[in-house]
């Protein structure tokens, strides 16, 4: 396997080693195996969607969201800071819910 996902629940896969363009990538979530179709080159250790993400919608990775989509992200897309914003650590957001 050139990916892996680490829980059932997440919407990326985390590249094991380096996977260029255009590649046709396999991987297991829980007993499925799937095919993804590369759209971009994605390095060792960086993750792309296994399925659409919406702008706004939550990027889940080790069965934990992770961060919200910042633009629409597609299948086989690479899933990184120029398209999601973190949502861990984010006294600025904690502060606008009223310090829940």
């Amino acid at each position: 396997m050139r990916a892996i996902v680490i829980n059932e629940r997440d919407n990326v896969a985390t590249a094991l080693e380096d996977i260029p363009a255009g590649a046709r990538v396999k991987v297991r979530v829980g007993a499925e195996e799937r095919e993804i179709q590369v759209v971009t080159a994605i390095q060792f250790g960086h993750k792309f969607a296994l399925r659409p993400i919406p702008k706004g919608g939550e990027v889940i990775k080790y069965g934990e969201v992770m961060g919200k989509a910042t633009a629409d992200i597609n299948p086989g897309e690479h899933v990184h800071v120029h398209n999601v914003e973190s949502q861990r650590g984010r006294g600025d957001l904690l502060a606008k819910e009223g310090g829940r």
